[in-house]
């Protein structure tokens, strides 16, 4: 079983922003990148996290394009991003070791970006409306109009970040290695830098739970 710690808090943002939506034009568009970011953490409701004592994390990022496996990196804004989480686990109690003294958890960071074409048709649908000019105002009464189809496209983006707590201690007789917790991090500017600091702090601060028994 997984919890999802803010379930709520976004049932809660996706009625307001319906609300919103259906109040005034393009409500989204005023949004700061910063409001339009939504951070969803989960965990494993069996993992006692106290019972954890180290923790190990990968040495670069990983980044998938469009579902395909792209590069690992390490730029600067990289580093930071290891280093503010690193500052976390460590408020926590949990102790940093090398990924060769068999940690008892290991931490993996993912950037994923998919880019997606769209297509719209257009409806016509005014040709309907009550008002509309009547084929009989053409001497066709009775008349109703017809015009091909259109389509139009557009290309989108959606940039995210995921973190993910992996149980080391066990072997499991499948080969598999349980994540107990996860962080999925999306929205405007996500993969923005200068974003991390907000961000990181904002998924450790709703996952109170993630601390070590000496913390």
């Amino acid at each position: 079983m997984r919890k999802r710690t803010c379930f709520a808090a976004l049932t809660a943002l996706s009625a307001g922003l319906l609300l919103m939506t259906g109040c005034a034009k393009n409500a989204l568009n005023h949004l700061t990148a910063e409001e339009s970011r939504i951070y969803i953490t989960s965990r494993d409701s069996t993992a006692d996290f106290t019972a954890y004592k180290t923790y190990s994390i990968v040495d670069s990022v990983a980044v998938i394009q469009n579902d395909q496996q792209y590069d690992k990196e390490l730029t600067a804004g990289d580093q930071q991003l290891l280093q503010l989480i690193k500052t976390q686990m460590t408020a926590r109690g949990y102790q940093l070791v090398d990924a060769k003294d068999e940690p008892d958890l290991g931490i993996n960071v993912t950037f994923i970006s998919n880019s997606y074409v769209n297509v719209v048709q257009y409806p016509y649908d005014w040709w309907d409306m009550p008002g509309y000019w009547d084929g009989g105002y053409w001497g066709y009464g009775g008349y109703g109009y017809y015009f091909p189809p259109s389509f139009g496209y557009y290309q989108t983006r959606e940039d995210l970040m995921t973190i993910d707590l992996i149980d080391l201690k066990p072997a499991t007789q499948d080969q598999q290695l349980k994540g107990i917790w996860n962080a999925t991090l999306r929205g405007e500017q996500v993969l923005d830098p200068a974003s991390y600091p907000t961000e990181i702090h904002a998924i450790f601060d709703q996952s109170p739970y993630l601390k070590a028994s000496n913390s």
